[in-house]
């Protein structure tokens, strides 16, 4: 049982996830000349803010958005073992289970918090861009 829920959502979270990601185009079409795909790409690129974005922005993008969905998790991961803590019904052994649960993650919040306070800061405040130890150029 426990194995079906963990797939069911791990299957929830990826299907959750590659939909936030695909830009909505509209409806679906044929492409039958090179300048209808180049169109498109540029569109589904504006779309999506692609344009002026510096390599350096989408890698801290992607961080960002998997450091948060680690963090999501995690808060999941709290929520169920309080759950289970709460419905242990004086069952020592299902309590210190869920203790030590509730406990794994939220060290696994601090250090996610952690993570994304060090990726923002090397992709944000620091004086260079892209995080290539290269000055800025301007």
């Amino acid at each position: 049982m426990k194995k079906f829920l963990s797939s069911v959502f791990l299957t929830a979270i990826f299907i959750a996830t590659a939909a936030m990601a695909l830009p909505s185009t509209g409806s679906a079409q044929v492409l039958t000349d090179t300048k209808d795909l180049d169109k498109l790409t540029r569109d589904v690129a504006a779309e999506a803010r692609f344009t002026d974005m510096e390599v350096g922005d989408l890698v801290a993008g992607i961080i960002g958005a998997v450091l948060g969905l680690l963090g999501v998790v995690f808060l999941v991961l709290t929520v169920i073992a309080g759950f289970q803590w709460m419905t242990a019904a004086g069952n020592e052994e299902q309590v210190k289970k869920a203790q030590t649960s509730i406990k794994n993650s939220i060290i696994g919040l601090v250090i996610v918090l952690a993570a994304y306070i060090i990726t923002y800061f090397i992709f944000k405040a620091l004086p260079f861009v892209g995080g290539s130890g290269m000055p800025a150029a301007g």
